[in-house]
């Protein structure tokens, strides 16, 4: 999660790289092919079915480097001639293997980045093929995780090495052999890590074992189903694990894992711990079952800031105290379980749908805790942050980078404006449609239990149809105003001779006939805004407020002073 861990305030922003993080000048770089992701899949990728990857990685500190077989099952589903993943050219492959028969050196190459195997004979659709990929060497390093991704080798407090991997900016070909996409993932994802026996290797999924060799090393066994192809994490460090159990509202027993560095405080240890029961419990009313529930909900702590690794959770936030009462990268990476990992965006366009909606369950979850207030001054600082240069959807398909890069697209308004939306639709459409329509979107079902549902792919399209069917009405000008415009609707406001007479104004001045509460003498009436204009009568001398709870997103003379201000300071 590069930029997805700037979501919770516009402060954030000055967050700095951890002190052992390398420089950008020490980086050994891979390919623009390699460092780009979610880039349209070739013909050979979309006729293969991703069945399982299995991975026996050993992690080296002393070399920082790894040491690779990955062994990969697909499925035919049309003809194929030649197999094509993802792999990064820093890493040296020494073998190449097809149903166990070695590869001659001809007939595969891997330019850029993209590993081309050529098959001995056509693969017809229906049968499937193992492919195995022996490699080794020094993975990129990360110049700034989690925004500039790679591997992180570090020190812990305690003198052992400390070592992550983040790369959802750059993709999972950073280190191991994949289909570099979003529509990527495979059904099952086994994981076989050896590291120095002092050390311990937490990952993703259900943890199978670990194994002794008496040589001084360890291997820890893992298996995950159907990952997002980035959320596959590496961990190592002297780690201990604080283990319990949540029982959930929904009938199951979730096992909750936390694996920290021994040096912490265990007070600390013990607080952080304690949320995630009370996490859980939330997410699990407001947007439905924990979907990982049989494998576990796990955090472990990073020499990094944080990323959304699918039940291994990297957490880098330093037992933070900041008033909200929770801790917000905790909330907002376990969030993705369900607005990332469970749904998965079709293209990195409809990236809004895991990081405003998962920021949205900030102010959501601030409410859960302690109330109103609490909700509202989290809305309140992602109003300030808002940028408006792009919108949030273009309607086109687009790489991660011209999504999450804000000088060429929405950058943190997909964090921030995507969360504010949804509370403006939430006001509008009211509770119940909201969590029905959010609920359908995430499971495919408004009934979600466990066993029930499987992690599947959304776009924007998709949830405007889901809140279309919930509603029995068209909200088609709503999604169009706040998502496919860079700017916030305009309200126009005339007074005169006993009559307020209101008036929207998009950005593609396309109808909005978004409704307005407003509060006259204390008194709240709603006027209906058809064709985007509404009038309500108002005494001469009474007090008028659009608006009173700050329901409805839109553009405001005080934000853009206050955004006006502190550019202006920048420069002093």
């Amino acid at each position: 999660m590069r930029i997805k861990v700037l979501l919770a305030a516009a402060s954030l922003l000055t967050l700095t790289a951890c002190a052992t993080t390398p420089t950008a000048a020490t980086t050994r770089e891979s390919t623009p092919y390699t460092l780009a992701t979610d880039q349209p899949l070739t013909p050979e990728q979309q006729a293969m079915r991703f069945d399982k990857a299995d991975l026996t990685i050993r992690v080296i500190p002393a070399d920082k480097a790894i040491d690779v077989v990955a062994v990969l099952d697909f499925t035919a589903k049309a003809p194929l001639e030649a197999l094509v993943v993802d792999l990064d050219t820093l890493l040296t492959i020494s073998s190449v293997q097809i149903d166990g028969v070695e590869v001659a050196v001809d007939r595969w190459s891997n330019p850029q980045g993209r590993l081309t195997v050529q098959l001995a004979q056509t693969l017809p659709a229906g049968q499937s093929v193992v492919l195995r990929v022996a490699y080794a060497g020094q993975p990129r390093v990360a110049p700034r995780a989690p925004w500039d991704g790679g591997f992180v080798w570090s020190a812990a407090p305690s003198g052992e090495p400390w070592i992550a991997t983040a790369v959802q900016g750059e993709g999972c070909d950073i280190f191991w052999p994949c289909i570099d996409s979003p529509h990527g993932e495979p059904g099952r994802v086994d994981l076989h890590i050896t590291v120095p026996s002092e050390l311990s290797a937490p990952s993703n999924g259900r943890f199978l074992g670990k194994v002794d060799h008496g040589d001084g090393w360890t291997t820890w066994n893992w298996t995950a189903k159907s990952p997002n192809t980035y959320a596959i994490a590496l961990n190592v460090g002297p780690y201990e694990e604080v283990a319990g159990e949540y029982r959930s509202r929904f009938g199951n027993t979730i096992p909750m894992a936390y694996w920290h560095l021994k040096s912490d405080t265990p007070e600390q240890v013990q607080a952080l711990f304690a949320q995630f029961p009370k996490m859980l419990d939330f997410f699990e009313a407001t947007v439905g079952p924990y979907p990982f529930g049989d494998e576990k909900m796990g955090v472990v702590e990073t020499p990094h800031l944080g990323m959304e690794h699918q039940t291994i959770n990297a957490y880098g936030n330093g037992y933070k105290i900041d008033g909200r009462g929770y801790d917000w990268l905790l909330q907002h990476e376990f969030a993705h379980e369900w607005f990332g990992n469970q749904l998965t965006n079709q293209n990195a366009d409809d990236m809004w749908l895991h990081e405003g909606l998962g920021s949205y369950m900030q102010p959501l979850y601030a409410r859960w805790l302690l109330g109103d207030r609490y909700m509202q001054r989290e809305l309140a600082n992602q109003r300030e942050g808002l940028i408006n240069a792009f919108p949030v959807v273009s309607g086109a398909p687009k790489t991660e980078d011209e999504v999450y890069k804000g000088d060429v697209g929405p950058g943190l308004d997909i964090y921030n404006k995507g969360s504010l939306i949804s509370h403006s639709l939430r006001m509008l459409i009211g509770d119940a449609a909201f969590h029905e329509a959010v609920t359908r979107l995430v499971y495919g079902r408004p009934d979600p239990r466990p066993g029930n549902f499987a992690p599947l792919y959304r776009s924007t399209g998709d949830f405007l149809d889901i809140v279309n069917a919930v509603t029995g009405q068209d909200y088609g000008w709503f999604f169009r105003g706040y998502l496919n415009n860079a700017a916030l609707p305009v309200l126009t406001q005339t007074r005169e001779g006993g009559m307020l007479r209101l008036a929207w104004t998009t950005g593609d001045g396309g109808a909005f006939p978004m409704s307005l509460e407003v509060e006259i003498d204390g008194v709240v009436q709603t006027v209906a805004m058809t064709g985007g204009r509404g009038r309500v009568a108002v005494p001469a001398n009474a007090h008028v407020l659009i608006d009173p709870q700050n329901k409805v997103l839109r553009q405001m003379d005080v934000i853009d002073e206050l955004q006006a201000y502190k550019a202006a300071q920048k420069p002093k």
